[in-house]
C-alpha cells in the first residue's frame, strides 16, 4: 500500500482518520459509531478486520465513541497515553488486556510499518496529543482540538507532506450563537479550546515557510462555521500575504459527515 492519508470524518460530531502504508493500516481516533466507521473504511476499500491499531488523541466522545466497539469486534489494539487511558476507560468499555497499548508523549513508537510521534497540544482534556506519522521518508500529521498553535506544535509540524489542521469556528458566528452558553463559548475561545479560522490561517502561514503545501482544514463546527467560510477566511488571509492558493499551497476541507480527499504519497 502507498502512504495513504484519508480523513473518514472530521468535525465536532465525530472524528476518524485513516493512515496506511506498507502492510499497516491504522485509525487515528474513532469518534463515530462502529457501523459508520466500517462503512467509511469500505468506501476506501479497507476492510476493518485488517486494521493494525487505533491511536487515540484524547478522551472526548467525538474521538473515542467507536474505539471500544472496533477493538472488540476486530481484535484491534488501542494506543493511548496513560492519562488518556484513565480518562476514557468508561467510554471505551472493557478492552482485552493484550489490546491495551501505552505510549509516552514526545517519544516515537511503531505500529507495524508506521512510526508515530505523539506531541502535546493545548486542549481541555487529560493529556491530549496530535500525531505526526512517518513512512519511507515522508510524513503526515493531524493537529486538531487546539486552543492555539503554540510554537512547539508548529515546530513539530514543520515540513510535513500532508496536514489535517483545525479550523473549528468563526468567532462572530460563535459569539451570536443562541444555543451556546457563555461558559461554552469561553471554553471554545480559550487557550485550551479550539482553533478559529483566523488562527488556523495564521498558523498555516508560518507552516508554509517550512515547506507545508498540502492541507485539509478539519474539525469544523456544525453550528459556528461552514466549509465555505473556513476556505474564504484562509483564502483572504493567505492571498493578502501574497500566497497563491492552488500553486503555493493546496487547500481543502475535511468533511464532517463523509469521507474526504484521499492522499496517496509516492
Amino acid at each position: 500500500m502507498r502512504f495513504t492519508f484519508c480523513p473518514l470524518y472530521s468535525g465536532s460530531s465525530g472524528n476518524a482518520l485513516f493512515i496506511g502504508a506498507g502492510n499497516t493500516r491504522i485509525l487515528i481516533d474513532a469518534g463515530m459509531t462502529g457501523k459508520a466507521i466500517e462503512r467509511a473504511l469500505r468506501e476506501i476499500n479497507v476492510l476493518p478486520e485488517t486494521l493494525n491499531g487505533i491511536a487515540v488523541t484524547h478522551e472526548h466522545s467525538d474521538h473515542v465513541k467507536g474505539v471500544g466497539i472496533i477493538s472488540r469486534k476486530y481484535h484491534v489494539p488501542i494506543y493511548a497515553n496513560e492519562r488518556t487511558w484513565n480518562a476514557m476507560a468508561r467510554n471505551v468499555g472493557e478492552i482485552h488486556p493484550g489490546n491495551r497499548r501505552f505510549f509516552e508523549d514526545e517519544n516515537d513508537f511503531f505500529i507495524g510499518d508506521l512510526a508515530l510521534y505523539p506531541f502535546p497540544i493545548p486542549h481541555d482534556a487529560a493529556d491530549p496529543v496530535g500525531f505526526r506519522v512517518f513512512y519511507g521518508g515522508h510524513s503526515v500529521a493531524t493537529a486538531t482540538d487546539m486552543g492555539y498553535a503554540r510554537k512547539s506544535v508548529l515546530k513539530t509540524l514543520a515540513g510535513v507532506d500532508v496536514l489535517l489542521l483545525e479550523s473549528n469556528h468563526d468567532p462572530e458566528l460563535l459569539r451570536i450563537n443562541p444555543h451556546y452558553s457563555l461558559y461554552l463559548k469561553q471554553r471554545i475561545l480559550s487557550n485550551h479550546g479550539h482553533l478559529s479560522n483566523q488562527a488556523s490561517a495564521e498558523a498555516l502561514l508560518q507552516l508554509m515557510e517550512t515547506g507545508v503545501r498540502d492541507v485539509l482544514l478539519g474539525h469544523l463546527s456544525g453550528e459556528n462555521n461552514t466549509p465555505e467560510l473556513a476556505m474564504q477566511t484562509h483564502t483572504d488571509i493567505l492571498t493578502h500575504e501574497g500566497v497563491r492558493i492552488g500553486e503555493d499551497v493546496h487547500l481543502g476541507v475535511a468533511w464532517r459527515d463523509r469521507v474526504s480527499k484521499k492522499f496517496e504519497i509516492e
